[in-house]
């Protein structure tokens, strides 16, 4: 299973998403099961490394995510993973447009797996990263779940 986890800058959420679910995967010892990463929907941050408060929650969780850095969708990525997840609707429409559509149903919000109709907080406005760590912790744990 090949998963996209997509917020809008891939800085903050997204990177948590990929990192927690790869924690889990791990501690399942399902790691040959799955391909993980994440992406932003825009340019604005990309290149550049976790931020660094999500940097800091993830570790005091335990999970290390140096060596990522920020990269923005490819019309490719539709067709290399199985699940495109994003963090709010306006990734999801962001998704949407940029890549014409979603005729396979790939894309879903990441608390929809956890049957929780609203999007993961934002940290970058709210600066509520452990509320962002809850909402990614949740999701990642019922994705896994169901698959």
């Amino acid at each position: 299973m090949k998963i996209l986890f997509v917020c809008h800058g891939n800085i903050c959420r997204s990177p948590m998403a990929e990192f927690v679910m790869k924690d889990l995967v791990e501690k399942n010892h399902r790691q040959n099961d799955f391909f993980i990463a994440s992406a932003a929907t825009s340019r604005e941050e990309l290149g550049n490394p976790v931020y660094p408060p999500a940097r800091r929650i993830m570790e005091q969780h335990g999970i290390d995510c140096r060596g990522k850095y920020a990269r923005q969708i490819t019309m490719h990525d539709y067709e290399k993973y199985d699940l495109l997840i994003g963090m709010d609707k306006y990734n999801i429409n962001n998704m949407k447009r940029f890549f014409g559509g979603d005729p396979e149903n790939k894309i879903s919000l990441l608390l929809q797996w956890a049957n929780i109709d609203r999007e993961v907080a934002d940290p970058w406005y709210s600066g509520d990263f452990e509320a962002t760590w809850q909402d990614v912790n949740t999701g990642c744990k019922a994705l896994l779940e169901q698959l």
